[in-house]
């Protein structure tokens, strides 16, 4: 299998990658040049497109081939980035190719996600502030998976919880909606964030689903795991 990572320099992208070449795959990506070493220590494991993640000709070189695209979509500033992203590989990867994008629970696909107040109140904050240093953008992320949830590609996006650095804790567990119970630790080793975007390349069953997901290893998820054995 052949696998680009768009955003390969991050965290995210880093150890997607890792896992990726654990599983024997040809791994490509994207980053900006000036993020390029951060990528010195897998140099001679992959190979690497220099540019934005929002230019359609560095995207259409990257994804010539591949069998799956990780996509991580970060709304930097207020130019439709994370958008022009999104609309960039739903366009050029190829016809059969699995689409994987990474987003927060903040995105809902049908409107019947159900979130706290506090989690409410820190998006919009967070939006405002954002918006007001044009730092970032939140509604861009949302116009991002709006495109993505409207296409008739194989795509999967991934909405994770409050992230933590950590060993790997194993593969996620994951739910429809958020305000599932068994999301209600709301944490996800971002190693193991990583794990389930790479495993969603080769599931069948997440295809055109956003699914939720929290570490298996949370509070809520092991009583969700001994209810469900009981």
């Amino acid at each position: 299998m052949k696998v680009c990572i768009i955003g390969i320099s991050g965290k995210l992208g880093q150890y997607m990658a890792r896992h990726a070449l654990a599983r024997g795959y040809e791994v490509v990506g994207v980053c900006r040049e000036q993020s390029v070493e951060k990528l010195d220590a897998l140099k001679d494991e992959i190979t690497v497109f220099p540019g934005a993640t929002d230019d359609r000709d560095v995207i259409r070189q990257a994804v010539k081939d591949c069998d799956g695209v990780l996509t991580v979509l970060v709304p930097w500033g207020v130019t439709g980035y994370a958008t022009k992203t999104a609309q960039a590989v739903l366009d050029l990867a190829p016809e059969d190719a699995r689409l994987i994008f990474s987003c927060g629970w903040h995105i809902t696909r049908d409107g019947k996600d159900k979130y706290s107040w506090q989690l409410k109140a820190l998006l919009a904050v967070f939006g405002f502030i954002g918006r007001l240093f044009r730092l970032v953008d939140i509604d861009d992320q949302v116009e991002a998976c709006r495109r993505v949830f409207e296409s008739d590609r194989q795509w999967t996006v991934v909405r994770g919880s409050n992230l933590e650095e950590g060993e790997s804790e194993g593969l996620p567990v994951w739910a429809e909606h958020v305000g599932d119970p068994v999301l209600e630790s709301n944490r996800t080793r971002r190693v193991d964030f990583a794990l389930f975007m790479v495993d969603a390349l080769t599931n069948d069953a997440l295809i055109q689903k956003a699914p939720a997901i929290v570490s298996c290893a949370s509070e809520s998820a092991r009583a969700h795991a001994g209810a469900a054995s009981a």
